[in-house]
């Protein structure tokens, strides 16, 4: 696997994540890692904390992060993003679909550690209890954004979990201004609120 650098290729600097994408599509392998260098620190603030320390061994999210980039963006032909939001948005979606897996994968193969427990001492990660009960809400909500149609899902995961700015989305979705954005965002929080019955 290659191991992509954190901060982009300076040379393509002044290249749009998506005109990247193209000419790695065209086969340049300098393109391809300038595009994963750009969207793995997002995606890694984006993963940090949603992998339970008892579902890691070897790999940590970072590396889970970085497979799973490098996965997609070996089929770079298979999905065309209008902008770098759509594209961030498609990455966010198998890296849910990988840290699941991964949840899955320990739970049903937990690791024998053979340690003793001490009497009093507490782990800085949530109980099985808590993890579970925020797995549930994690699960309900990525159910009901499912529901969503694609421009509200890209407005939700990019605004609230991507944190792009409301100058990058109007930039992105080509709307007059960040206030637009806004209230795109706005709108699709609104769905979602319904689609969970949060709100009528």
């Amino acid at each position: 696997m290659p191991a992509f650098p954190d901060a982009p290729i300076p040379n393509l600097d002044g290249e749009s994540t998506i005109a990247l994408l193209g000419r790695a599509r065209a086969g340049e392998a300098l393109a391809l890692e300038a595009v994963a260098a750009r969207l793995l620190p997002r995606l890694k603030r984006w993963a940090a904390g949603r992998l339970p320390a008892w579902a890691r061994d070897l790999a940590e999210t970072g590396d889970l992060v970085q497979e799973t980039v490098v996965n997609v963006l070996a089929r770079v032909g298979e999905f065309e993003p209008k902008h770098e939001a759509a594209l961030n948005v498609y990455l966010r979606e198998a890296l849910a679909n990988r840290i699941r897996n991964e949840i899955r994968r320990a739970s049903r193969h937990p690791a024998a550690d053979g340690l003793e427990l001490v009497e009093g001492a507490r782990s800085p990660e949530p109980s099985p209890l808590e993890y579970a009960v925020s797995r549930e809400a994690l699960d309900r909500y990525e159910a009901k954004l499912h529901t969503l149609s694609p421009e509200d899902r890209e407005a939700i995961v990019g605004r609230l979990e991507l944190q792009y700015s409301y100058q990058e989305l109007s930039e992105a979705w080509g709307v007059p201004s960040p206030d637009a954005a806004r209230k795109r965002v706005e709108r699709a929080v609104k769905r979602l609120a319904i689609a969970m019955g949060d709100v009528d």
